[in-house]
């Protein structure tokens, strides 16, 4: 008895549908392996050796054109020694210009959402009475230390200078 049989091993996904699903994840880990830091730095690091190659390229036209080898040399020269030597401090540029701007963002925020709710008091009796009651119970030395806006609000207060 002789039997026969016939093992067919198909794929269970389609191949093209495999690589589609690829390109996805490669895209996804590019979006998430992506930095604003590191873009600006490398932003910067580009503009300093543009700079630098400009002033080369300067130099070099005043040499004669007999030298036009030599003065390719030494116009790469400079752009590769401007990448080297400026590559960290463009990135601390970059990170503190990044820093600098996250605080001022957040403060002006802060600003903002401050002086809506005190808007939002002016017409408000229940939330003026809120507010002052607040700030009667903090000590005057802590409120008097904190922003321009905690202050006015403070003084404004004790002088019942709002309306309701």
């Amino acid at each position: 008895m002789n039997r026969n049989f016939v093992h067919l091993n198909y794929p269970l996904t389609h191949p093209g549908v495999d690589r589609a699903e690829q390109v996805v994840a490669n895209f996804k880990g590019v979006i998430n392996n992506f930095s604003p830091t590191r873009t600006l730095a490398a932003m910067l690091l580009a503009a300093i050796v543009a700079a630098f190659v400009v002033v080369a390229d300067q130099m070099v036209d005043t040499w004669a054109d007999g030298h036009l080898l030599a003065a390719w040399v030494a116009l790469w020269a400079v752009a590769f020694a401007a990448v080297g030597l400026f590559a960290g401090v463009s990135k601390t540029l970059a990170i503190q210009m990044k820093q600098g701007l996250n605080n001022w963002s957040a403060s002006m925020a802060q600003r903002r959402s401050d002086e809506r709710l005190w808007a939002i008091a002016q017409t408000d009796a229940r939330l003026m009475s809120e507010l002052h009651t607040a700030m009667g119970r903090s000590d005057e030395e802590v409120l008097l230390g904190e922003n321009s806006t905690q202050r006015r609000v403070s003084r404004m207060l004790q002088n019942r200078q709002y309306y309701i």
